[in-house]
């Protein structure tokens, strides 16, 4: 398996919210309008890619720091 995590620090997410963040259209930050930032589907598009591929998104948050880590298998050339 592939593995790479890329990480920020920012507001932290609370669980709930990483429950629903790879869902079609869902934002963590309510308080953003639909003319003032994405419509929601960046991490559900990126999450269809991903299972396209055989593997899996995950997201954490702790500390201030949020990651997401994608696992893809391996092959073989």
């Amino acid at each position: 398996w592939w593995e790479l995590t890329v990480t920020d620090r920012g507001r932290e997410l609370s669980p709930e919210h990483l429950e629903r963040i790879f869902e079609k259209f869902f934002r963590a930050d309510a308080a953003r309008g639909s003319d003032g930032g994405g419509a929601g589907l960046g991490l559900a598009i990126a999450r269809e890619i991903v299972h396209l591929h055989g593997g899996e998104i995950t997201a954490q948050s702790s500390g201030g720091t949020t990651g997401f880590t994608v696992e893809l298998p391996r092959h073989n050339a």
